[in-house]
């Protein structure tokens, strides 16, 4: 395989990219050819939410052909048309063959939510240490363990299963996910368990990740969660969150808690307003910015 390296302006980008897309580029990745300098810009947006612009002043794009030919059609064609001003070609480069299956699973190690609990990819053997343990590989469904959001719910799930009270007999995870946190749930006594998301893949997903658990629940459309619930974890996005509170806060048993996710720190005082008629939200974590709200009911 070749990739072909561009640089173009921000107004260039989406131009360029269709214009390689139909020239039979394999994938098109974008960058800022700023990265690492004074000048880097950031367009992180909220996680799950557009980014601010669609590009970087100056974007370095990488273009993968399956053959030399391909690659050098595209750069001769590219040249040739009048959005192509401002651009320049930066390379021509042959890929060399790897173990790309390899290569991605060693960016995944096992991940510990607490000194005895830890989230394993399959090709991986559980550390001595780890008492609980959530076999999950690295899908299509967020939720892998490595995210603050994740680690914080799967962090009260563990603390309140050692506390040596009851399990709680039912838990509704809302938007699931890859299943993670119903997983984590089961792993410490939670019998009744129902996993819903909007999205069928993430629902697929967890069910798969359940099964590779061992781990018995009900995974649906958000239709399937019916009545109240001991716990409900929700690791989402504060903007959802804000509309779902009626919602999640009748799913909330009396003496229940609300375990909530998706949250930057400075959304605490909004999200503490939208769930104020039903219930008085604190911070109960914290970590890289994000916090856990939590709520009893």
């Amino acid at each position: 395989m070749f990739e072909l390296s561009l640089l173009c302006p921000e107004e260039r980008v989406e131009a360029l990219s269709d214009a390689l897309e139909a020239l039979d580029a394999l994938s098109v990745s974008v960058e800022d050819a700023d990265a690492h300098t004074d000048a880097e810009q950031a367009l992180f947006g909220e996680p799950g939410m557009p980014p601010p612009k669609g590009g970087w002043n100056r974007s370095r794009m990488v273009a993968l052909f399956q053959t030399k030919e391909q690659a050098e059609d595209a750069q001769k064609l590219l040249q040739m048309q009048d959005f192509f001003e401002g651009c320049n070609i930066v390379a021509l480069t042959e890929v060399q063959d790897q173990d790309w299956v390899r290569i991605t699973q060693s960016q995944f190690a096992p991940v510990d939510i607490t000194e005895d609990f830890w989230i394993v990819p399959s090709w991986h053997e559980p550390p001595a240490a780890a008492k609980h343990c959530i076999r999950l590989d690295p899908g299509l469904a967020f939720g892998t363990g490595t995210h603050p959001t994740t680690r914080m719910c799967l962090r009260w799930i563990a603390k309140n299963g050692e506390r040596g009270t009851a399990a709680p007999e039912r838990v509704l995870d809302y938007g699931c996910g890859s299943g993670i946190l119903a997983i984590g749930a089961a792993k410490f006594g939670a019998k009744d368990i129902v996993a819903v998301d909007i999205d069928q893949a993430a629902v697929d997903s967890t069910i798969a990740n359940a099964a590779a658990n061992n781990v018995q629940l009900h995974a649906g459309l958000p239709d399937k969660a019916v009545g109240t619930y001991d716990v409900v974890l929700a690791n989402i996005l504060a903007t959802p969150l804000k509309m779902l509170a009626p919602l999640l806060c009748s799913h909330v048993a009396e003496g229940g808690s609300l375990v909530m996710a998706g949250i930057l720190e400075r959304q605490e005082d909004e999200l503490k307003a939208a769930y104020a008629p039903w219930v008085t939200l604190e911070v109960s974590d914290r970590e890289d910015g994000w916090i856990l709200m939590t709520a009893k009911r």
